[in-house]
């Protein structure tokens, strides 16, 4: 398995800093609202061991022991019929497939929303965002007219590190796989959102798939067609 990277640094005031901002914004997206799930502060800094080098924010690392390890990156047999190179989004085990050539596939943890199992059928990636900017939608304003309209991106951004948007008959569908700045979510199931990953597993993917990639979404051991 490749692995990034990393330059690592202690959990500090900075670490906590950037989790307090955390807290102000994560309630706020569409494609990665809290869930019923709350964490205190002091254990959210634990959540972090250091930073990847990136531009123009460094990545926080997730101490990734503290996942279930079925929630980690890995490397795994695959022998499912999916060209390499396909993205498959198993919404019932909350992994995340990218098949390869050689019969493998990399695999990596994620955290959906009720919304991620209304979208059916094939998507596509249709375009790559580094940092996104995140807006709400049109409904999220009509609930709460003061949200604003749209906000940079950056390490209190709700999108997280990248993002992938779905795009079905070079239509955006408005369902991402991105990061998300709460790395406990993954393995969850949350009350709204898209599919979060962990932001160094995003970076990785983001460097692997074109726009293009074929996206398929599998739930109760059947394609969603």
């Amino acid at each position: 398995m490749i692995r990034p990277t990393t330059t690592f640094v202690e959990p500090s005031m900075h670490i906590r800093r950037v989790l307090l901002s955390l807290l102000v914004i994560a309630p706020l997206a569409a494609c990665n609202s809290r869930g019923p799930m709350t964490v205190a502060q002091d254990d959210e800094a634990a959540w972090y061991t250091g930073t990847m080098p990136d531009k123009p924010y460094d990545v926080p690392l997730v101490d990734t022991s503290r996942l279930d390890p079925k929630y980690r990156r890995q490397v795994v047999r695959y022998t499912g019929a999916e060209k390499p190179g396909t993205i498959v989004v198993d919404i019932d085990n909350r992994q995340l497939a990218l098949v390869q050539e050689d019969g493998t596939a990399r695999q990596y943890g994620i955290g959906v929303g009720k919304l991620g199992f209304s979208w059916k059928g094939e998507a596509k990636v249709g375009r790559k965002g580094v940092w996104p900017d995140w807006s709400p939608t049109t409904t999220m304003v009509s609930l709460n007219p003061d949200l604003p309209r749209t906000r940079k991106g950056g390490v209190d951004n709700p999108l997280g590190a990248r993002a992938l948007y779905l795009y079905q008959n070079n239509r955006d569908i408005l369902f991402r796989i991105h990061g998300t700045n709460e790395p406990w979510s993954i393995g969850e199931q949350m009350s709204s959102g898209c599919v979060r990953m962990l932001n160094e597993d995003i970076v990785d993917l983001f460097e692997r798939v074109p726009v293009g990639t074929r996206v398929l979404v599998r739930r109760n051991g059947k394609y969603r067609v």
